[in-house]
């Protein structure tokens, strides 16, 4: 059994990531990983939402990927979507100037939650730069493998669907460009 069958993943994108699960950069993130955890640091978003970007958009569904950098660091907040949280958590600000600007330039109602679910369900990948982070500690696992993930995630999302329409949002995500 290799590492790729032991991962719980939506069955488009396991069959697309299968080989990159037993690849030496992601070995040394699952290391990375247990370290963190074993010197009793708070990892978010919790292991089974580490790729629920995935898991709630199949490949073949994929029409715009939103590209953040990394999850949300406070407590609750961070579920696998980028710019999302958890029904009941506060709204970011970043999420807040994402909703005013649909606001302002396609009159969308703005609302009264943070949760982006439904975007996932419709298409949209919400995926950031970098999967996992630190509590309170932005940024924490970048340059940790993720990179090499991310890449890989993008260049599979872009061999499926050539017409795909990507929002590079913040200077971690342009930098995938």
């Amino acid at each position: 059994m290799t590492d790729g069958d032991r991962i719980k993943l939506e069955p488009s994108w396991k069959h697309a990531l299968r080989d990159e699960f037993d690849k030496r950069y992601m070995a040394q993130l699952r290391e990375f990983l247990r370290q963190e955890h074993a010197a009793g640091k708070e990892i978010y978003p919790p292991g089974p939402l580490i790729f629920n970007a995935l898991n709630s958009t199949p490949l073949d569904k994929v029409k715009v990927v939103i590209l953040g950098q990394d999850p949300y660091h406070g407590p609750g907040q961070a579920h696998g979507l980028c710019f999302s949280v958890q029904p009941g958590v506060p709204t970011p600000p970043s999420l807040v100037n994402i909703y005013k600007e649909l606001k302002r330039d396609l009159n969308i109602d703005i609302p009264n939650h943070g949760c982006l679910q439904s975007w996932a369900n419709q298409g949209v990948l919400l995926l950031n730069t970098t999967m996992t982070v630190e509590r309170a500690n932005a940024n924490a696992h970048a340059g940790k493998g993720w990179q090499f993930f991310t890449d890989r995630i993008i260049e599979v999302a872009s061999e499926h669907q050539p017409h795909l329409v990507f929002l590079l949002w913040g200077a971690h995500a342009q930098s995938k460009q």
